[in-house]
């Protein structure tokens, strides 16, 4: 179906510091996720301390890592997750896409690292080479053997109409293998970088859903052998895909939420099947009367991520962990000894490049990493239930606080004066998460209330995977900024004793519950 679906030539590539494809002119509006793609791209591509003698840069590439089926399926076939923490040989994006005009055109991009070996090899008097672990030149400069990635790109264009009722396109999206070898200073030796092919292709399928909506399915599998099942996993990755993600765009189509979907279109979005991958909306928020719920691109990702993610502004560059805490990472990369830079820096140039930027960041830089406040709603912009005073007489507020008896305007009954805005010396006393209450829909809910989870639009993805469930309230906290939240313990979790034991709960504000009513408890702990 060539006029159909097109494949925008080969794969594209880009150097070790760089990542094709994200430029301003990119045709499809990527370059605007091109941050956080990016971050997904080089997640645990080397982690801290940086250095190569560290254990956890031994064990690497752990997510999104498709590698060739018989040695995915070693010890038997793959269970497919909402996400890729686990090796697989395919990773499966579904989702639901409006089709707003007849000439509707659909971009699709998958990236992934095709790993490389830099081996080290030291000259010998015979004019010979032979690989070494390390080897250190005239210059003072230590090269060491690593394995390194080069990022890999393909596009596929695909007309949304000539897909109904076919079979779909298939295009390969692999990777040649070839040698790059680099001489060293004084003739001391040299460094050989081998990539080994990668067999691999994309299929891009589509059916109707609805009037104007169809399900779009796209389908990336490595297509290589596995020659030595024996062979460990390290010499395996170098013929695998690994931080394998998708972008999808394209004009005249819009791509509704699989997490927060608009309501009418929940069941659909609920019948789409990903596997080893999790998709969200990317770009900027709705304007306009785009509603809620749809966006102008998806990114899926083999880490969770939620709607519309974004790298936080006052982060300087990435530390490949894209759940870092930047000022700690930072702070302690500044305390590495100068030998253990020098390791760090011969390791790999991305460690080079995270040590440069910390060694020579500006004091006005590295305080921006020290926090910020996104948004902070005043503390009568609470949702929460609010109850009528159950006493006539307010006391007087704590410095900093709210007036308030025992059961203050925002509907939390506790002892004492009312809870503070925000924190300050003595603000938490009479505080108690075993016996304060917040009313719920006229209920008073506290520690032992049995609750039924309702996440809100824009949670987090991990909380919407509970919706719906069964919970019992284990404490109710209060946070600085004055809003509540409740500790919950799910019902059907199996290690909800051990969680209660230990302190660990999911936290939930109150108007993302719904008290359960004994007609409720009947009927199990599932909607």
């Amino acid at each position: 179906m060539p006029d159909a679906v097109a494949e925008d030539g080969a794969a594209r590539t880009g150097a070790a510091g760089d990542a094709p494809g994200s430029g301003p002119d990119d045709g499809c509006g990527f370059a605007r996720l091109s941050a956080v793609a990016d971050a997904v791209l080089y997640e645990g591509y080397l982690l801290y301390p940086y250095r190569r003698s560290s254990p956890k840069n031994r064990v690497r590439w752990q997510f999104g890592v498709l590698l060739p089926r018989g040695r995915a399926e070693r010890d038997g076939p793959v269970t497919a997750g909402p996400s890729g923490s686990a090796d697989s040989w395919y990773q499966q994006t579904e989702c639901l896409v409006r089709i707003r005009r007849p000439d509707a055109v659909l971009r699709v991009r998958v990236r992934y690292l095709q790993v490389r070996h830099k081996q080290v090899e030291a000259a010998g008097a015979d004019g010979r080479h032979r690989p070494v672990a390390s080897l250190r030149t005239d210059d003072g400069a230590v090269h060491l053997t690593f394995d390194e990635a080069v990022p890999r790109e393909r596009d596929l264009t695909v007309a949304p109409a000539g897909l109904l009722g076919g079979d779909g396109f298939t295009a390969p999206v692999g990777a040649p293998a070839g040698t790059e070898t680099e001489p060293l200073p004084g003739r001391a030796g040299r460094v050989v970088r081998r990539c080994e092919e990668v067999r691999a292709r994309t299929t891009v399928t589509a059916r109707r859903a609805g009037p104007g909506l169809v399900r779009l399915r796209v389908r990336t599998e490595n297509t290589g052998a596995d020659p030595d099942p024996k062979a460990p996993r390290e010499e395996v990755l170098r013929r695998a895909l690994v931080a394998t993600h998708t972008l999808i765009g394209g004009t005249g189509v819009e791509f509704v939420s699989l997490t927060d979907p608009p309501a009418e279109l929940a069941d659909l979005a609920g019948g789409c099947r990903n596997a080893f991958t999790f998709p969200v909306l990317g770009g900027a928020e709705p304007a306009g009367d785009r509603p809620e719920g749809v966006g102008e691109m998806m990114l899926s990702a083999p880490v969770i991520l939620p709607d519309r993610p974004r790298v936080a502004p006052e982060s300087p560059g990435d530390l490949h962990d894209a759940a870092e805490i930047d000022e700690i990472l930072t702070l302690r990369t500044m305390l590495l000894t100068d030998a253990e830079k020098a390791e760090a820096r011969a390791t790999d140039p991305r460690a080079a490049d995270i040590l440069d930027r910390v060694d020579t960041m500006p004091p006005e830089v590295f305080s921006r990493l020290h926090g910020a406040i996104r948004s902070l709603a005043p503390a009568g912009e609470r949702a929460v239930t609010a109850a009528p005073p159950q006493e006539p007489a307010p006391q007087e507020p704590a410095p900093g606080g709210t007036p308030g008896g025992p059961e203050a305007a925002d509907g939390v009954r506790r002892p004492g004066a009312g809870r503070p805005v925000w924190w300050h010396e003595g603000g938490d006393d009479g505080l108690s998460p075993s016996t304060d209450t917040v009313l719920v829909d006229g209920v008073r809910v506290g520690a032992g209330s049995r609750v039924r989870l309702r996440p809100r639009r824009g949670a987090d993805a991990q909380d919407m995977f509970l919706a719906g469930r069964a919970a019992r309230v284990a404490a109710l906290f209060h946070d600085v900024d004055g809003s509540v939240h409740l500790a919950v313990t799910v019902d059907d979790d199996p290690a909800a004793e051990l969680h209660t034991w230990y302190g660990r709960f999911h936290y939930f504000r109150p108007d993302e519950v719904e008290p359960r009513l004994a007609d409720d408890e009947e009927r199990g702990s599932l909607t």
